[in-house]
């Protein structure tokens, strides 16, 4: 499947200067509609943070399961970014996800005695999210 037969259209491709992209690609990408934005010269952070993406998604969710097809493939997209920016903590943002805050700290020594804490599996066990029982 590309993107036509999705009925989208990517006007532009962002891609780095690395000599496996030849003149050739440009024409090509050019031709169907594409324009190729260039990276910053000497900039290797320009793209880090959907790199980082990319990787977690590697790590966390393509490396520990099997796709069968590109429904699968989809849905397990689909399951993981929503576990990834309401659910999964974050360094860079305190341990708060990118669509939830921290939750307030639990300080009352009789309520952190009896901590009541629920797992809810995603992806058939691939994915795990961790909260306190109400």
């Amino acid at each position: 499947m590309d993107l036509e037969d999705a009925g989208c259209r990517a006007p532009y491709l962002i891609r780095d200067r690395d000599a496996k992209f030849p003149a050739l690609m440009d024409e090509i990408l050019s031709d169907a509609g594409v324009q190729a934005v260039l990276t910053g010269i000497r900039m290797p952070r320009m793209n880090a943070v959907m790199e980082r993406w990319v990787q977690s998604c590697r790590r966390e969710l393509l490396y520990r399961c099997r796709l069968w097809n590109e429904g699968h493939l989809r849905h397990a997209l689909r399951e993981y970014e929503q576990f990834y920016n309401k659910h999964r903590a974050h360094q860079a943002r305190a341990q708060a996800a990118p669509l939830r805050a921290v939750p307030d700290p639990i300080t009352d020594p009789s309520r952190i005695a009896n901590l009541d804490i629920r797992r809810r599996d995603r992806l058939g066990g691939v994915l795990h999210e961790y909260s306190h029982a109400a």
